[in-house]
């Protein structure tokens, strides 16, 4: 029976969606209270066609469905927001068909555009308008490549995708927008030279959405389908689900770093305004949109996918083991045996990592066995905290900025060996949670929207008083770290 006492918290319902997996989470939200219940969790697993890599977008719709019939079920649902991965995107015809399953962007087509692309703007030039980092799997990278332009009328991101088929609205969450390469950081709008140079049709793109807006309300169908209430509203929320990760981010003070950590590490800061300077594209730094119109200048580090995917190894050779005894062996493991750059290209694909990580080391002088589960994820996790700090250091550099505090959020802050290195290749204090960032920033910028809570300040407060953090303070001697930065180019 769903509850209907008169002060009862309201229940807002998050379709998280993960590049491994999705769930659906209710955030009730009260005053001064915050509880979340996880009603459908789905695997997203991708499919390897004959043309490429594909994700399933009509598993996932199905997922979201499911997950919001288990959360009406329960409670009096007052809205629903989406949230996913960046850059990957759908295309639909003039009759609003879905033209083929949406590209994963672990395909490597986007990286046999990536010169024709900068020959028409130059890699300066597109920094100038968008402030992304390059990564070859952005979305204008993938479009370069795209066979079915010719076909579509309309271009969703994932999360817009999965909103129109719930309500038959079109438009895009800005926040994912800014991950495109399509969006001038400068002016908040869709960029007129960069779809000029690259022969796109503007009409393709969607009107830009910003988080806490209206998105539609839920179809009949979806209504019928889900128990939903008629007419229950979407809320666009910060679509990308970094930027919901870091609009949960329990920071009391201005002098903060974050790092969102998962199968990816985004490691950065929360500025007011983009920094588009050529130091910073040399660095790698981007841009993108957070919640209020903020920047979140950060860096994607390869992060736990180097983890998630030995593991992943490990089990099709029969030899799995849960991950708190391969945390306990490595933190058994001799310290700086073996390090690599976390970032290095031969690790962004799926496949055989512990036999990638041992070759990377061979190469380099290094020694790693393969077979030793406890010496392949130390590596990985010393790997990532160097990363960190590298990272954390070049964006302190590059904004002027001076960082006293690390908030670690996301999947990765249940690791706390991951955590303690971190605090100790720092130097710095690492605040560990919450968890489950992501679905709480796109349940509170709903709550926001129903004028539940004030502001982000506000946000940010509710968040610490309410989710379980754990500090972890650093060792206080960086030399080791010092020197394991040199190693491998991360000083």
């Amino acid at each position: 029976m769903k509850p209907h006492a008169p002060h009862a918290p309201t229940a807002f319902a998050a379709a998280d969606l993960g590049a491994t997996s999705g769930r659906v989470v209710v955030g009730r939200v009260g005053r001064d209270s915050l509880e979340l219940t996880e009603t459908h969790r789905f695997d997203n697993t991708p499919a390897q066609l004959p043309d490429g890599l594909h994700w399933n977008a009509l598993g996932l719709y199905q997922g979201v469905l499911d997950g919001l019939r288990e959360a009406a079920a329960r409670w009096d649902v007052a809205s629903v927001g989406i949230d996913s991965w960046a850059v990957d995107y759908g295309l639909l015809d003039a009759d609003g068909a879905l033209i083929g399953n949406p590209f994963h962007y672990r395909d490597p087509r986007g990286a046999a555009a990536v010169e024709e692309v900068w020959r028409r703007v130059p890699a300066r030039d597109l920094y100038r308008i968008t402030g992304l980092q390059h990564l070859p799997f952005n979305t204008l990278f993938q479009l370069a490549a795209e066979q079915n332009l010719d076909r579509a009328r309309t271009l969703l991101l994932i999360p817009d995708l999965l909103t129109h088929w719930l309500t038959g609205t079109v438009g895009t969450e800005a926040t994912n927008a800014s991950t495109t390469g399509l969006y001038d950081a400068r002016t908040g709008n869709w960029s007129t030279p960069i779809l000029a140079a690259l022969g796109l049709d503007p009409a393709v793109l969607a009107p830009l959405r910003r988080p806490g807006d209206h998105a539609g309300t839920v179809l009949p169908h979806v209504a019928a389908a889900t128990g939903l209430r008629p007419g229950t509203p979407l809320v666009a929320v910060a679509s990308h689900d970094t930027a919901s990760a870091v609009a949960a981010v329990p920071a009391t003070t201005a002098d903060f770093a974050y790092i969102s950590c998962g199968t990816w590490s985004l490691v950065g800061l929360e500025l007011d305004q983009p920094v588009l300077t050529d130091a910073s594209r040399a660095a790698n730094f981007t841009n993108e949109l957070g919640i209020d119109h903020t920047v979140r200048y950060l860096r994607n580090v390869m992060g736990l996918w180097l983890l998630s995917e030995s593991q992943r190894t490990w089990r099709t050779q029969g030899r799995s083991h849960q991950l708190p005894e391969l945390l306990e062996r490595a933190a058994a493991a001799r310290p700086f045996a073996a390090l690599v750059n976390p970032d290095a290209p031969e690790f962004l694909a799926p496949g055989d990592l512990p036999a990638r990580l041992a070759e990377y080391c061979a190469r380099t002088g290094q020694h790693l066995p393969p077979d030793d589960q406890g010496a392949v994820v130390r590596c990985i996790l010393e790997s990532l905290a160097l990363a960190h700090r590298h990272t954390l250091r070049r964006a302190a550099e590059l904004t002027g900025r001076p960082v006293r505090t690390v908030h670690l959020v996301g999947g990765g802050s249940r690791n706390e060996l991951l955590c303690q290195l971190t605090a100790d290749a720092t130097g710095l204090p690492v605040i560990a949670g919450p968890t489950e960032a992501t679905a709480i920033g796109n349940i509170l910028v709903q709550a926001r929207a129903h004028g539940l809570v004030a502001d982000r300040r506000a946000m940010r407060r509710l968040v610490a008083r309410t989710q379980h953090l754990k500090r972890y303070e650093p060792s206080g001697d960086t030399r080791a770290w010092d020197s394991a930065a040199a190693r491998v180019g991360l000083s």
